[in-house]
């Protein structure tokens, strides 16, 4: 794969204004410039001209590893403004640049809508705003720009933004153990279905969160669970 341009960009910060000193002089963006939402879009307009897919694929909670009863407010805030607000920050600036037709995809987890202990920091908070974001942006972006937008919950995967909960390789484990479909979720699979949501092939599909985890979301009870082993164990 060839990339033709690569833009450095941190969805935080919407224009240069909104851009705090201690921030802009920082080490981790020396060398770099026009990294905005705002900045990146112009230069995308203005190098490429009209675009047909937009990946929000970013997420950052500062206090993941916190219990939300232990979240600073502070804390709960950077992890909605990083996680789900920057998929709106991103709608409204690449929008106008999009073909009829193109499409917009994120990604999720299923914390926003189940109980994950350890999924802390304000971030089940900032998924289940990324999902009511998705159906809400589906339709404006839809009516304004003729775009569709929708967001995948994948499984557990062991990526490196994933390791920062500390529990991935348990969360793998388990959902092996009690998904529907028995085997570790690959990255291609998620890819796939990104791929197909940005196609021509998901032309009718919008305002929608598409589970990518085999089957784990449908379970309403662990099979591994001890307390029906022991209770099975009891029958033998």
């Amino acid at each position: 794969m060839d990339f033709t341009h690569i833009y450095p960009m941190d969805a935080v910060f919407d224009s240069p204004e909104d851009v705090p000193e201690d921030i802009a002089t920082n080490k981790r963006y020396a060398g770099n410039d026009g990294w905005t939402v705002t900045e990146v879009a112009e230069r995308v307009a203005k190098d490429i001209g009209k675009i047909d897919i937009v990946v929000h694929s970013l997420a950052n909670g500062p206090e993941v590893t916190k219990p939300l009863l232990e979240t600073s407010r502070r804390g709960y805030l950077a992890a909605m403004s990083a996680s789900s607000y920057s998929l709106v920050s991103m709608v409204q600036r690449f929008g106008p640049n999009m073909n009829p037709g193109g499409a917009v995809v994120s990604l999720t987890y299923l914390a926003s809508e189940r109980i994950i202990p350890g999924y802390g920091g304000g971030m089940s908070s900032a998924k289940a705003a990324l999902e009511s974001d998705t159906k809400v942006l589906a339709y404006e972006a839809g009516r304004k720009f003729n775009v569709r937008v929708n967001t995948i919950s994948a499984g557990p995967l062991g990526s490196r933004a994933a390791k920062a909960i500390g529990f991935i390789d348990d969360m793998i484990s388990y959902s092996y153990a009690n998904a529907p479909v028995q085997k570790e979720l690959a990255a291609a699979e998620v890819g796939s279905v990104a791929a197909f949501l940005c196609s021509p092939l998901a032309s009718a599909v919008t305002a929608h969160v598409m589970y990518v985890d085999n089957g784990l979301n449908a379970m309403g009870l662990a099979v591994d669970s001890k307390t029906l082993l022991d209770a099975e164990a009891g029958r033998d």
